[in-house]
């Protein structure tokens, strides 16, 4: 299959990377806005491919089967719009958009004029991550009590002082909508939608920016388990986020792409390998493009098979409402109800 690549920013040369390895799927062209830039970008990621001159010349390729969107959230909605009345599927990177009503609007454009819609949450992708979905569903945790979601990670000044980083007018929020996004949707994935949530969201002293570096929540799942979520761009050097489940027949902790079940009656069981970093530190593009390649695949695949991806937007707007409460609890100091999507 061929892809179209729209964005040449930070996170473009990861799947970049992700479809040279790919025997599956085929970089076509590249578009971004600033075309002296997407020119740059093809020559030193991708020399073979095409540079499109404009958003029409690249819905008008027939040869392409889906396009994969790398763009700032506050770019989507006219480009996922010109790519819907091409009936041209798209991977988006995370966030969908900057806000729940906005992300849905897109989500339900897509699914008005059936084209294929997923987002890139990654961390699904991974081995453990599939294990522990499987060991849950299976029920060898038991009823899920508790859990504990950690992403304590680190960005220096100079990573916000790109322009709108951080800011609620491009990214739509700070530490939570931009990085903190992924395990939470990871967590959803596991554990299933929540019902409510009390938060604080805060700037710390370690960043100048617009919206927060840290915020903390307290989240009740529709299942009636608990969670507390902690989430932070300012713990120097930065370490890899976690997600730690309790049931009333083991315990579950994933960190770093390795999963531990530690079963009541003593036993231990370990899944996965050291993931060598996920971006928490001062690189925020220290991970493998592996899982990236593994979600472009079954993107790809789904087209194919007329099925549902492994992240499809209507599910990615999970994460997206749990955030969209964040900020409305932080705001009036009171436990706020999750918006049903």
């Amino acid at each position: 299959m061929k892809a179209a690549l729209i964005g040449n920013g930070m996170v473009a040369s990861t799947h970049v990377a992700a479809l040279i390895d790919s025997s599956l799927v085929e970089l076509t062209g590249v578009f971004g806005r600033d075309l002296q830039r997407a020119s740059a970008f093809v020559d030193s990621y991708c020399p073979t491919a095409r540079v499109y001159q404009s958003l029409p010349e690249l819905t008008a390729d027939d040869s392409i089967d889906f396009v994969i969107v790398t763009t700032p959230p506050n770019a989507r909605k006219e480009i996922v719009s010109a790519l819907v009345q091409a009936s041209l599927p798209v991977l988006m990177e995370k966030p969908i958009e900057r806000t729940l009503d906005a992300a849905s609007e897109i989500v339900g454009l897509c699914e008005t004029h059936a084209v294929s819609a997923a987002v890139m949450f990654q961390h699904r992708a991974r081995v453990s991550s599939i294990k522990l979905k499987e060991i849950l569903e299976g029920g060898e945790i038991g009823d899920i009590v508790a859990a504990e979601i950690r992403v304590p990670w680190w960005r220096a000044q100079t990573y916000y002082d790109a322009p709108g980083r951080g800011s609620y007018e491009r990214d739509g929020g700070g530490v939570m909508i931009t990085q903190a996004i992924h395990t939470l949707d990871l967590a959803l994935w596991m554990m299933g939608p929540v019902s409510d949530v009390q938060a604080m969201m805060c700037t710390t002293l370690m960043h100048r920016m617009d919206a927060e570096d840290w915020a903390g929540g307290l989240l009740r799942f529709e299942s009636g388990a608990c969670a507390t979520l902690t989430a932070t761009t300012s713990f120097y050097p930065g370490d890899a986020e976690s997600i730690r489940i309790q049931g009333t027949k083991a315990h579950a902790h994933l960190e770093n792409g390795v999963l531990t079940v530690s079963s009541l009656d003593g036993r231990e069981e370990r899944f996965g390998e050291d993931a060598n970093g996920t971006g928490g530190g001062a690189d925020p593009m220290a991970f493998t493009h592996a899982w990236h390649q593994t979600v472009i695949e079954d993107f790809a695949r789904s087209i194919s098979d007329a099925r549902a991806p492994l992240c499809s937007a209507r599910d990615a707007l999970g994460a997206h409402a749990v955030i969209d409460a964040m900020e409305r609890s932080a705001k009036s100091g009171e436990r706020t109800e999750v918006i049903s999507t």
